[in-house]
């Protein structure tokens, strides 16, 4: 059993000294976002061969020396994009390598989405206590329970990176875990544009002409108050509600009151910046199509290019969505090239043949 230390900005130098003599470390974080834009980093646990230490950022004090290290190091996360996300966006900064024991697990065969806890107990038959998964975890002082199940998040991390580049080693693939798990620091995936809002907005894709570019201006105008005031879309304006907007075009303030759903204090507080975002939208033109539906011939190309992903897959005993999941292959298959199945390890191991069913 690792020892238990609570970091803060005045007992920095053990954890500090620790990092300094390790190679590689293991971390987790807890964050709330419920009521936010931005997730809020609560609590960063981080595992030694020999100890676990708690680095509390809600903690008033200079942690630069902290981060500084921790950021400076090899990390183990599982499933570790949100975890990244979060970081990157308190610290504008990413740590230097990055080994996913998720991906690590599912290029062994294990199931794709496994979980932390089915993982420790697929590798080493121990049971983890999942009974603070919805915790607060702003809540300070933070009970010793909640540290304790902290703990469990780390407390086989390294473990686990071990067995599974070892058997990742053996099969050949420990690169391949190394590539897709550094693929998750690009500092792209974790930036909010506003200029893509429309993407997260369900239902916007099949409109057409002045509704289109009305629900691609709300949606832009949404992403922008989100962030700018910190607070989840949705309580800016709930997606019916702004595609309803879209497709309705109101004229004034009382046929924006009408709007099933609105709130009154939106059209209060924002009426007229609604309507402005309508009129503009309304002025505009655009050459938009929706996406056509795939023909016969294209539907039977779809299913031949995933029968060769699924015969891959099969031989490597890994699943086929490992390689390229339908929405990839759809996506190529309508043109787009800048396909994750077409680079690295996937473009030899399938990529190739793929293009080949394309050309034919």
């Amino acid at each position: 059993m690792r020892s238990k230390n609570l970091v803060n900005a005045g007992n920095q130098e053990r954890l500090l000294d620790a990092l300094h003599a390790q190679a590689i470390i293991g971390v987790d974080t807890e964050f709330m976002r419920e009521k936010t834009y931005f997730a809020q980093l609560c609590l960063v646990q981080v595992a030694t061969r020999d100890s676990i230490f708690f680095v509390d950022p809600l903690e008033k004090g200079d942690l630069e020396r902290v981060w500084d290290s921790l950021l400076g190091s090899n990390w183990v996360l599982h499933s570790g994009r949100q975890d990244i996300e979060v970081v990157y966006q308190l610290t504008g900064r990413m740590p230097k390598t990055l080994f996913d024991t998720q991906v690590a697990a599912a290029l062994l065969g294990h199931a794709p989405q496994m979980g932390y806890a089915g993982l420790v107990k697929e590798l080493f038959g121990t049971e983890l206590e999942k009974s603070h998964t919805r915790a607060d975890w702003t809540r300070r002082p933070l009970p010793q329970a909640m540290l304790d199940y902290a703990a469990e998040d780390v407390e086989y991390l390294l473990q686990a990176r071990d067995r599974l580049a070892a058997q990742l080693e053996e099969k050949g693939r420990l690169a391949w875990a190394e590539e897709d798990s550094s693929a998750l620091l690009d500092p792209e995936l974790y930036r909010s544009d506003p200029g893509s809002a429309e993407a997260r907005l369900k239902g916007a894709r099949n409109l057409r002409g002045q509704a289109r570019r009305a629900a691609v201006a709300l949606a832009r105008w949404r992403e922008q108050r989100a962030l700018d005031a910190d607070r989840p879309r949705q309580w800016i304006l709930k997606d019916p509600v702004l595609l309803d907007m879209a497709q309705s075009n109101p004229r004034n303030e009382k046929a924006l009151a009408r709007i099933d759903g609105i709130p009154a204090a939106v059209v209060r507080r924002s009426g007229r910046d609604l309507l402005e975002v309508l009129a503009t939208a309304a002025s505009e033109t655009d050459d938009y199509r929706p996406p056509q539906r795939p023909g016969e011939t294209e539907k039977a190309l779809l299913k031949a290019m995933q029968k060769t992903v699924r015969r891959i897959a099969a031989d490597l005993d890994i699943a086929a969505e490992v390689i390229a999941p339908r929405k990839e292959l759809a996506a190529l298959m309508m043109g787009e090239r800048d396909c994750r199945v077409l680079g690295g390890w996937r473009r030899e191991i399938v990529g190739e043949e793929l293009i080949k069913l394309l050309d034919e």
